[in-house]
């Protein structure tokens, strides 16, 4: 008989993509866990994991049940907490960011949710949350929106354009356009958040601009502080300008990037999720419109 313990460890492994993790996160022993899996699938009549040294991954038969589990594990959720206060209860929503989402937009987002949903967020480069997303790991992510993202599951927000950003007091900050040439002998500072990093490194390169790197971070916000303090210059969307830096604009370099969320259709499917998510995403369009309008068109 499939039991609980189960269906836990499954979805322990699913959601840290390793047995290592999962049985911390479950707080059990790696062996326990191993073993756990091993009578689920003998109780299943199928394995549910392909198991390499690098990675785990779900086979055919654990994709189909993996929403079964889900639904389980709801199941047994709600059971705990028949007859108790059902206003105190949200549901579950697990949301994917990229490094590189507006810290001040993010936070209007997780507000707009809050009141339906318990949010956990998890933050990875945009191809780890779409692999996330599809595996069942995430029930939302905020990312770059591609051409074949469509559909009712997929929420535009808004479109952008990269910069080049330098100083107020540098020499080019009241320049209209620079050639990338003219940059040669300036000091960069690299935002490894960046969706376009090894794209803007080609293009510089084309260019026959190779600078010199002062700071090379994860934190967009301090990569543009260091570019506010005058130490170097970097790209970024414009949406990111703070205090203290200037866009400018550089011939050639016409990189844009459209926000948008993904909603994990078989969860999106659901009606109880539905109802949550209704009013949720139609404020959050109205808080993506008056961002592009502040952020976006106001400083283009």
């Amino acid at each position: 008989m499939i039991k609980r313990a189960h269906i836990r460890q499954f979805l322990a492994v699913v959601d840290a993509g390793s047995f290592t993790q999962a049985a911390l996160r479950i707080r059990v022993t790696q062996p326990a866990l191993s073993s756990g899996i091993a009578e689920l699938e003998k109780l299943v009549g199928t394995p549910l994991f392909i198991r390499n040294r690098r990675q785990i991954r779900l086979t055919e038969a654990g994709g189909r049940f993996l929403p079964i589990a889900r639904d389980l594990e709801r199941g047994f959720r709600a059971a705990d907490g028949f007859g108790r206060d059902a206003d105190r209860r949200a549901a579950e929503l697990k949301l994917g960011i990229i490094r590189s989402t507006p810290g001040e937009l993010l936070q209007a987002i997780a507000a707009a949710l809050r009141p339906g949903f318990s949010i956990e967020l998890v933050e990875n480069s945009d191809s780890e949350l779409r692999s996330a997303l599809g595996s069942g790991r995430l029930h939302m992510a905020l990312v770059p929106l591609r051409d074949g993202d469509r559909g009712d599951h997929v929420v535009p927000l808004y479109e952008e354009p990269l910069a080049m950003f330098v100083a107020a007091g540098h020499p080019f900050a009241g320049r209209i356009e620079v050639g990338p040439e003219e940059l040669a002998a300036e000091t960069m500072i690299a935002r490894r958040s960046c969706e376009f990093l090894d794209a803007t490194s080609r293009f510089f390169t084309r260019h026959g601009v190779r600078p010199r790197f002062a700071l090379r971070s994860e934190s967009d916000e301090r990569c543009l502080r260091m570019v506010a303090a005058g130490v170097g210059i970097t790209t970024a969307p414009i949406s990111l300008a703070i205090d203290g830096i200037v866009p400018l604009k550089v011939a050639g370099y016409d990189f844009h990037r459209e926000l948008g969320l993904l909603l994990a259709p078989a969860w999106h499917a659901l009606p109880e999720i539905g109802a949550h998510l209704a009013h949720p995403l139609e404020t959050i369009g109205a808080i993506a419109t008056e961002w592009r309008r502040t952020r976006v068109d106001g400083a283009s």
